[in-house]
């Protein structure tokens, strides 16, 4: 089964949306199982519209097209999917009562426009909207006399994902006529490329190259960190899990403790676990990443029974008076050190950690720009580590917020 993405609205030829819609789709048909091998976006235009579907789907079994379903009159995608099955567009009462009771219970009066929504190419099956007011579609085509699938789905990130999930995945699995499970699963690490990964599990992609599988993909995924998705196809569920328990029981005697977390874990929620297991308050000092990492922890319900707060000492002065710092240098290891010791002491926590360095643009008192110290202190006693990043000044404090929560997570491990 082949499924290919087309992807409609002129703001994003502009550059004025990102189109993460196309992202998500390729994502999540290739943990599927299903092939998409072109993603193509288009303005809001008619003819483009159709003259791009009717490509794909000389090669394609089905296309997902997401966008131009809105109420407005640059809205086309109904009338290009009619033209490419030929058909007309018909009015259906039961999608424009849903948007009337959808504008009532919001206190809104519904202008006439969106009536537009309710029209449907002559055929079509409707995907129940739920989240907004336009439905989805299901549209079935005959090409050179072989029955294909046109889906249709709103533009709107969470709405798109709904219906992909109660709808478009169930039709493509029942089409394709494959009854077997396929579960995925995401190893996240930090502290290695991507490349030296792939080299360090070089033995083990070979091995399951031979098997077909369960496969192994990487995803960088930034200041989130590295993902090692597995992804196992068989005739159960409780099949599919063993294959990934094993393949990831391999994979973790290779990385060790650079896998941090499952899923959809993150490096703060782990660290947040490992602290509340052992009973530990944190306390942050932050000069480089002006509060970021606690930022970070606080975007985590229930931060607040081990979190005690963060102390973004930015200016050398605060520093100083808040913190108790004396060094010359506030880069640097002894500065990274009184200051996580200041935390913890002014906070009252178990566990103080501080970050100090130099994010850019320009290097600081002879040191260059990505030069990161990291203080730990707690009751065993205080350290630093220095840490060299790469990027420009965003993305440099970020890289200093999961590369410091991982130096805890590892200390505290």
């Amino acid at each position: 089964m082949r499924c290919d993405v087309l992807a409609v609205g002129t703001e994003l030829l502009l550059g004025q949306i990102i189109d993460t819609n196309s992202a998500w789709l390729g994502e999540h048909l290739a943990a599927a199982g299903i092939d998409s091998l072109l993603q193509v976006k288009v303005g809001d235009n008619v003819g483009r519209i159709e003259r791009e579907l009717r490509r794909l789907l000389e090669s394609a079994d089905a296309v997902v097209v997401c966008g131009g379903l809105g109420p407005t009159h640059d809205d086309v995608t109904r009338e290009a999917i009619a033209a490419v099955m030929g058909v007309g567009l018909e009015h259906h009462d039961e999608v424009a009562e849903v948007i009337r009771r959808l504008f009532e219970s919001r206190g809104r009066r519904m202008p006439e426009n969106n009536l537009r929504q309710a029209q449907v190419p002559a055929g079509a099956t409707i995907i129940p909207q739920t989240r907004g007011t336009a439905p989805g579609l299901i549209c079935p085509v005959r090409v050179g006399g072989v029955d294909k699938v046109v889906f249709a789905v709103p533009g709107v990130p969470h709405e798109l994902h709904d219906m992909f999930d109660r709808a478009v995945l169930p039709e493509l699995q029942r089409r394709s006529g494959d009854v077997a499970v396929i579960a995925s699963r995401v190893l996240r690490t930090w502290g290695e490329s991507e490349s030296g990964l792939n080299e360090r599990l070089h033995h083990l992609i070979e091995q399951l190259d031979e098997l077909g599988t369960p496969t192994l993909a990487f995803l960088a995924s930034g200041w989130e960190g590295l993902k090692v998705r597995l992804t196992a196809k068989a005739p159960t569920g409780a099949a599919a899990t063993a294959l990934l328990d094993e393949w990831e029981a391999r994979i973790r005697v290779v990385l060790g403790d650079q896998v941090f977390g499952v899923d959809d874990q993150t490096m703060e929620s782990v660290v947040l676990d490992v602290l509340r297991t052992r009973g530990l308050t944190l306390g942050l000092a932050e000069s480089v990443t002006g509060g970021l990492v606690s930022a970070r922890l606080t975007g985590i319900a229930g931060a607040s029974d081990v979190l005690r707060g963060s102390i973004v000492s930015y200016a050398t002065d605060v520093k100083r008076s808040v913190l108790g710092v004396d060094a010359r240098q506030v880069v640097s290891e002894e500065a990274a050190v009184a200051m996580a010791e200041g935390a913890r002491r002014v906070l009252d926590a178990d566990v103080g950690m501080a970050l100090t360095g130099v994010a850019g643009p320009t290097e600081q008192d002879g040191m260059p720009v990505g030069t990161l110290w990291v203080g730990i202190a707690d009751a065993t006693g205080s350290d630093a580590h220095l840490l060299r990043l790469p990027g420009q000044r965003e993305q440099m404090r970020q890289f200093a917020v999961i590369s410091s929560l991982d130096l805890l997570r590892r200390r505290l491990a």
